[in-house]
């Protein structure tokens, strides 16, 4: 087995260990009403954590290049899966979106799996096109239609949040490279008409921003869970409230064990805890870049980078749309939730 970042490795077990322990805090007692089971999602997370352990170890001993010589075909099965979970009868519909393969009792998602295969493409396609990468039309726009095919296919479902941070990764990746600046202001003011055709086609999306700007303006409907989360971080104070004695919890913050388990997390370990989440989440990202910049070629850095970028801008999301500073979408919290 090759060398491996030790620190990284223990930071990441760290981490998700304690998001099983936080996982049974937030949903024991919506598990018991519901399922007549406290320990529900606690054992759902436990069997997902023991298979992300096995296949860590596995990959670990795989040598990465392949992965730069299936990058094509990688992308390949991500696109034929996303077209599948659109099918009706194949792909299954969970909180209004057709996202998910259901699987007995379990669900899974093409889009989390399209998210590291872009990485691998786009990381290819630079090390690839690294002269031509100043030259928009040869260098960038091609690899921008790959990544609109993939955005569409993924708002189709739709997911929105999973959508935005897929774009915004192969972003900071795609800048890194040396584009010009000049070129993402372009991109940035063309993003904004998107957005706003996307509210047009979808009102709903229109009421979240609303809500973000003044939840309480609908506090009994697109306000409430903001309203609750910010309910859940108040009291937490610097301490928090004590382990297993969050009252949000209780059947007034929706999906506590999920996409607002950060909000449950504060209201029990207060800023305190809401510091040392952050930490970790740093520590991973900085350990991801030092990775990658000792990468001995382009794949591998851009590799390294790319994932590193996924992690820590999905993980910011999250905490954003917790904290009231982005409109709410969903965004689970990684190796938390």
């Amino acid at each position: 087995m090759r060398k491996f970042d030790k620190l990284l490795v223990g930071a990441v077990v760290l981490i998700a260990s304690f998001g099983i322990v936080m996982i049974y805090s937030a949903s024991s007692i919506w598990a018991n009403y519901k399922f007549n089971d406290s320990f529900k999602f606690v054992k759902a997370q436990g069997v997902f954590f023991l298979i992300g352990l096995i296949l860590m170890y596995f990959f670990a001993k795989v040598d990465h290049q392949i992965f730069y010589k299936k990058a094509n075909l990688i992308l390949l099965v991500c696109f034929l899966l996303l077209g599948l979970v659109l099918i009706p009868g194949i792909g299954s519909i969970r909180n209004g979106s057709r996202s998910w393969f259901g699987i007995g009792g379990f669900g899974i998602q093409p889009s989390e799996f399209s998210k590291i295969g872009l990485i691998i493409f786009v990381s290819k396609y630079l090390k690839n096109n690294q002269r031509n990468m100043q030259d928009i039309k040869k260098g960038v726009f091609p690899l921008l239609l790959v990544i609109g095919v993939f955005f569409v296919l993924i708002m189709l479902e739709p997911d929105f949040g999973t959508a935005m941070v897929i774009v915004l990764t192969l972003v900071v990746l795609i800048f890194i490279s040396g584009v010009k600046v000049s070129f993402f202001v372009k991109v940035g003011l063309l993003g904004l008409v998107g957005i706003v055709g996307l509210i047009i086609v979808a009102p709903y999306r229109m009421m979240r921003i609303v809500a973000f700007l003044n939840p309480w303006s609908d506090p009994l409907g697109s306000g409430y869970q903001i309203i609750q989360s910010l309910y859940a971080i108040g009291p937490g104070g610097l301490l928090g409230q004590g382990f297993l004695h969050s009252r949000q919890k209780q059947f007034y913050l929706p999906e506590p064990q999920t996409d607002f388990i950060f909000s449950i997390i504060s209201e029990e370990f207060g800023f305190l805890g809401i510091l040392i989440i952050t930490f970790f989440f740093a520590f991973i990202f900085y350990r991801i870049v030092k990775i990658s910049l000792q990468a001995n070629d382009l794949f591998s850095k851009y590799l390294a980078f790319g994932l590193g970028c996924g992690i820590i801008i999905q993980a910011l999301l999250n905490i954003a749309v917790v904290i009231g500073l982005v409109p709410v979408t969903g965004y689970a919290l990684l190796l938390y939730s």
